[in-house]
């Protein structure tokens, strides 16, 4: 199948996410925990972005400071030129921008998987009938079209994740953030799923951020890889990924990815 995309870096393509001095600490019982350092950070439009680092160096924490799921200590978050915060609530028409995938489907297990997707569309009030077509056209996006009907239990752990992204994109955000989605599952479903994330993202054209702790994967799949470093997290390097699309698995044994791959491996190592 060929693909032509944009490449967001040469096409000066606008910003969809601009991070400006964000930072995040917790209080605690004892002193607070500053989670993440004042952190600056732009991602394009179309772009795909993965967010690597020793564990417990802020990645969710960035993630989640992105979604609006959690208010920053200072800075500003900016989604498609509108801060994400403004007098210490929320901004609803910035955070419709974005839908968001966590390492577990989540999924609403009294209801099927037709309506677990529709149920973004539902709580927005949409018309049934194009609640229905929008779903059916997201099943079979994430290459589950058969099984809208089957309750999440009957479902294997990748055909559930299929759903929950098909669920992120019901509405049709902007931004899609990943918080490990693939992390649960075996090697081969989570080599599948890298494969099936490429063309999602290839067909839709929207901006991910995915946090992962696969070097490997981040490798495959990203346009820019954002190395944090230990906690107090901040950026320590970034990596632009040359490979062309689409890639397929056996890009991961050829020396070109291997070296990208070492040099991140030898990073990490010298920072943890």
């Amino acid at each position: 199948m060929a693909v032509v995309r944009v490449d967001p870096e040469t096409d000066k393509a606008p910003v969809s996410v601009q991070l400006s001095g964000v930072s995040k600490t917790y209080p605690t019982r004892g002193a607070p925990v500053q989670a993440l350092s004042p952190t600056d950070l732009s991602v394009k439009s179309g772009e795909l972005v993965v967010l690597i680092g020793p564990s417990g160096c802020g990645k969710t924490t960035l993630l989640r400071l992105i979604a609006g799921l959690i208010k920053p200590t200072s800075g500003t978050v900016d989604i498609v030129g509108t801060n994400l915060w403004r007098n210490n609530r929320r901004q609803g028409d910035a955070a419709s921008e974005m839908g968001v995938v966590f390492q577990e489907a989540n999924l609403f297990p009294w209801l099927s998987i037709e309506e677990n997707v529709a149920l973004p569309l539902q709580m927005r009030g949409s018309d049934k009938a194009d609640r229905s077509r929008r779903v059916q056209a997201l099943l079979d996006l994430v290459g589950i079209g058969g099984f809208g009907q089957r309750w999440p239990r009957e479902l294997s752990g990748g055909m559930r994740q299929r759903a929950a992204i098909a669920r992120a994109l019901s509405y049709d955000p902007d931004i899609l953030l990943m918080d490990e989605p693939f992390g649960a599952l075996d090697a081969m479903t989570r080599d599948t799923m890298n494969i099936e994330l490429q063309r999602i993202w290839m067909e839709t054209s929207k901006s991910v951020i995915l946090v992962t702790h696969s070097i490997s994967e981040a490798v495959f799949l990203a346009d820019r890889i954002i190395l944090l470093s230990p906690r107090p997290g901040r950026i320590d390097s970034s990596y632009d990924v040359p490979f062309s699309r689409p890639r397929t698995t056996e890009l991961q044994s050829t020396i070109e990815f291997q070296t990208i791959a070492s040099t991140l491996r030898k990073r990490l190592t010298e920072i943890s």
